[in-house]
């Protein structure tokens, strides 16, 4: 069922509840880039991506998404979960013992919505490359879509990636980059610069748009539509998403400390002050 844009900022707002909640539980995970990232996933299930349930593996004939900055795992089992790909009660499991929820999505479990493990960082591009090409080779019109965190482009896998879309010419792929200018040693400038990523992506061969407002649920669907008219030129397609990590929740934002540390009892409740819902949906 299509939702309104204010239904989809409710569950923006809920999504965000349910990772702090969730890291909290277990006093474990990445709570930051998962709360920088929310729109952008609200976006693609909630209005941009073609995609059907129950959910099948192959997924022939409708589009498909890869998180290659797995460690985000909190934001991508609630948005999940939300678009009824497996019951919201589930997320009360998550980084506990035989649970499908693992810190790093996984497929050996089987959960709906996950296509590879991707715990590694710098390997979810190459992946989804693979299947674009199949699914050209298959006749299949649909597109693929990933997500990469800015730190991880300090792989060298990535820049093999992105130099081989381009020669082949891979141009039924849209990847978005969390431009949030922290990793988890500090900011990403002072770890090792990115430089000039727009002009490197455009060097690169790619079709490169960019948005500044990647927390404005608006602005994150209209780049993301807007890359859509982009695909079928011959080159793939990239959008740089300026995020904040830890959007949201005031005490976590402008700084890097929350890339990989839980809330504790009264942060919690501070956070859940400052994403008030009228009926929050808790699991």
């Amino acid at each position: 069922m299509s939702k309104s844009i204010e239904e989809l900022k409710s569950l923006t707002t809920q999504i965000r509840r349910d990772i702090l909640r969730m890291v909290h539980a277990v006093n474990s995970g990445h709570p930051g880039g998962s709360l920088g990232c929310t729109e952008y996933f609200t976006a693609l299930y909630g209005k941009v991506m073609n995609y059907n349930l129950p959910f099948t593996m192959e997924g022939k004939n409708e589009d498909h998404f890869y998180l290659s900055n797995g460690h985000i795992s909190p934001v991508f089992y609630s948005t999940l979960a939300r678009f009824e790909f497996f019951p919201v009660a589930e997320l009360s499991t998550f980084r506990k013992l035989d649970s499908r929820l693992q810190g790093h999505p996984t497929t050996h479990e089987g959960l709906p919505g996950i296509r590879i493990a991707s715990g590694s960082l710098g390997q979810g591009l190459s992946v989804a490359l693979g299947v674009a090409q199949g699914k050209k080779l298959d006749g299949d019109d649909s597109l693929v879509y990933t997500l990469h965190g800015d730190g991880e482009l300090q792989e060298g896998q990535v820049w093999e990636a992105l130099m081989y879309a381009a020669a082949k010419k891979v141009d039924n792929i849209i990847s978005t980059i969390d431009y949030n200018g922290r990793q988890i040693d500090g900011d990403t400038d002072d770890v090792l610069s990115l430089g000039n990523l727009h002009a490197k992506l455009e060097a690169f061969g790619w079709i490169v748009l960019e948005e500044k407002n990647g927390n404005d649920l608006e602005a994150v669907i209209a780049i993301l539509e807007r890359a859509k008219t982009e695909t079928g030129n011959g080159k793939p397609v990239v959008i740089i998403l300026h995020t904040e990590m830890g959007n949201g929740v005031d005490y976590m934002m402008g700084s890097h400390a929350w890339h990989g540390k839980a809330p504790n009892d009264e942060q919690l409740d501070t956070a859940f002050k400052q994403l008030y819902l009228e009926a929050p949906a808790d699991y």
